[in-house]
């Protein structure tokens, strides 16, 4: 059982796969600089997140610096129901 198609109705399965190839290639792009752009945000992102760290790195050992030693913190002592 063969069906053959006539010149036109190729014609209109070619046009068909093209405009979906087109499209395809549209959101491609599309997907292709979403994703260049969420990498440049993520790399933004974990230099601010390193920075931070070392920021909160500098701050509590200045902290320990400033604190005299022997002297208690207070996420040290035990609550009151022990």
């Amino acid at each position: 059982m063969t069906h053959e198609l006539s010149p036109v109705d190729l014609a209109q399965r070619l046009e068909s796969l093209e405009s979906r190839l087109a499209h395809q290639e549209h959101w491609l792009d599309t997907l292709d600089q979403a994703v260049v752009q969420q990498e440049r945000r993520l790399e933004k992102l974990e230099q601010l997140s390193g920075l931070m760290r070392e920021r909160l790195r500098e701050q509590h050992q200045a902290l320990q610096a400033s604190e005299p030693q022997g002297s208690q913190r207070p996420e040290d002592e035990l609550p009151p129901h022990y």
